[in-house]
């Protein structure tokens, strides 16, 4: 039975990715040797997209959600976080994205969908 998820960003700067998951996100971590740093992820939930939606299969991405965006985003910029667009309703939820330093972009939303997480679930 499976019992968890591992989740791999590819970073061009590891280090610097690292120590904006540690610093900024502040995820709980534990060293697995040389500086490896293995995060404890918030509850996470996984949604599949049909491949013709404008992603070709095979293509994953990462969001982070959470409660009320605007005011996560003020929390994270007082830490030193970029956004690089302003809030989007997407329908599903409201969306942005942040600069992950040496790692590119992850999105953050604040969902209007129903979720299996009792903290997210809307009915």
């Amino acid at each position: 039975m499976i019992a968890g998820t591992h989740v791999l960003i590819y970073a061009d700067d590891a280090a610097a990715t690292r120590a904006f998951l540690r610093d900024i996100l502040d995820w709980e971590n534990v060293d697995a040797g040389d500086g490896w740093l293995i995060f404890a992820l918030p509850p996470t939930e996984l949604g599949v997209h049909p491949a013709d939606d404008g992603r070709p299969s095979g293509t994953h991405a990462l969001s982070l959600m959470c409660h009320d965006i605007e005011a996560t985003m003020l929390e994270l910029e007082a830490k030193g976080a970029e956004f690089t667009m302003p809030v989007t309703d997407a329908g599903y939820g409201l969306v942005t994205h942040m600069v992950v330093p040496g790692g590119g972009e992850i999105g953050l939303y604040q969902p209007k969908h129903k979720s299996p997480l009792d903290e997210f679930s809307t009915g």
